[in-house]
């Protein structure tokens, strides 16, 4: 739609957020408030411009090169802040205009809207809603005939005026010609000193233009105004997807303890158990086990693989694997199918073959391990001198023996036997067994001579 463009307002302090960081930066669902709506508004347009004011260093660098930013310099209030970007609006056409802080709009929704506007000829039209307590929003007061004739703040309404149920969203479809015409006529002879944008209702009313309002969904114009809100959005957003994808096949043993990012995938019959968390963009292939208590972010997970107790980010995990509990698998960690990654085990930055086992208690970074390798307890690569990372290899079907370290740079090739207990710095040939430690030395009587005059 050309003729269309958007202005979403994310000017405000967020006061009421108690924090350094602007409110519409922050995190819904794992990404910023202020993304939501942007998505929301290009179901329409292209065009859009964000109005940024305080904090807006923050907000400048999350969206330069996405949408056109202007800035409001002094938070004189909604009005204000649509003036301040007067420039950028088109002569003609229609603006979209919305605060940056009502991320559960939908692109529907706004269509919609816009459709309704356009239908009905109106010079702008509202989004409006019915709520059960209104307080602290602006009432929407309409003539007999049914007409929208202004809109009256909560802080400025009459006890009369504040028994109307039905509000202002502060989402508006706008003819752009009447909206530049407006606001040159504003005032801010109000208790707060500020231009109100809802003014211009009835200012163009008094132009003899008519004012539609399109009556939406409660649920989806919830603003956030406090951490309180957010979290009750959160939660909101969370339960619409844990239920999607139960319909679509997973089961969710305890949804009121699951997290699910809006980015993640999933195929059928996975088993999800209490207490999960899947962020991100991860994929969770069909007949996996997650949980419980376990974190995954950014990762994949193959088919039939279970992953117990566990957290794993930015990593892989092939088909019919086990993991946990009790592993760490920190980015760029890539785990062939038939693999055992067991308890109090950490990957970082390593390739792990196809049936290898790396059961407890061992770590393993900046390397790539063999097929059919066996890994035991304690086992370790050294991967660091000090000063640089280095990476160890290690071959098909070797053997490394419990508590052994592999001092990077250093190579094990196939089918090679490292020794329990060998520190192990130089190449360890096919089909060799290394063995880096000291002969024991059993020194007869020794405690007797030592402790003669104590009890042992």
């Amino acid at each position: 739609m050309n003729d269309v463009c958007g202005l979403i307002l994310a000017a405000g302090q967020g006061k009421r957020m108690n924090s350094k960081y602007a409110k519409v930066m922050h995190a819904l669902k794992g990404k910023p408030i202020i993304d939501y709506c942007i998505e929301a508004a290009q179901g329409v347009t292209d065009d859009i411009t964000v109005v940024v004011g305080s904090n807006r260093e923050e907000i400048e660098d999350h969206l330069s090169g996405k949408v056109k930013l202007c800035i409001q310099e002094n938070q004189l209030g909604t009005g204000d802040a649509v003036k301040s970007a007067v420039e950028l609006l088109p002569d003609s056409g229609t603006v979209l205009v919305m605060p940056g802080d009502v991320p559960l709009i939908k692109q529907e929704t706004i269509k919609r809207l816009l459709t309704y506007h356009r239908n009905g000829g109106y010079a702008v039209t509202m989004l409006s809603c019915i709520m059960r307590d209104p307080s602290g929003y602006g009432r929407i007061i309409r003539d007999t005939s049914g007409n929208v004739k202004s809109i009256v703040e909560d802080r400025d309404a009459s006890s009369e005026i504040k028994l109307i149920k039905e509000i202002n969203s502060a989402v508006y479809c706008f003819d752009a010609q009447c909206l530049k015409k407006s606001l040159n006529m504003i005032k801010n002879d109000n208790d707060q000193g500020e231009y109100y944008l809802t003014d211009t209702i009835a200012i163009i009313g008094d132009m003899g233009r008519t004012i539609g309002a399109f009556i939406g969904d409660a649920c989806e114009l919830s603003g956030i105004n406090d951490r309180v809100q957010l979290s009750g959005l959160e939660k909101e957003i969370n339960k619409e997807i844990v239920e999607c994808w139960m319909r679509a096949g997973v089961t969710v043993i305890d949804p009121d303890t699951t997290y699910i990012s809006a980015e993640a995938k999933f195929g059928r019959d996975i088993i999800l158990k209490p207490g999960t968390i899947i962020e991100g963009s991860s994929v969770i292939a069909d007949d996996a086990v997650i949980g419980p208590y376990t974190r995954i972010d950014s990762s994949s997970v193959g088919h039939g693989t279970s992953v117990t107790y566990s957290v794993m980010w930015d990593s892989s995990v092939g088909e019919n694997c086990t993991v946990g509990p009790f592993a760490y698998l920190r980015p760029n960690s890539h785990v062939a199918n038939k693999v055992k990654i067991g308890d109090f085990v950490e990957l970082k930055n390593s390739s792990i073959g196809e049936g290898t086992k790396v059961p407890h208690l061992a770590y393993v970074g900046d390397a790539d391990i063999g097929s059919g390798v066996n890994f035991s307890c304690g086992a370790i690569t050294v991967n660091y001198d000090g000063k640089v990372k280095h990476r160890t290899k290690v071959g098909d079907r070797a053997f490394i023996g419990c508590n052994s370290n592999l001092v990077a740079p250093v190579e094990v090739e196939d089918r090679a036997f490292v020794a329990a207990g060998s520190t192990i710095t130089d190449k360890l040939p096919k089909d060799a067994l290394g063995i880096a430690r000291s002969r024991q030395t059993n020194i007869e009587g020794w405690v007797t001579k030592k402790f003669k005059d104590q009890e042992v």
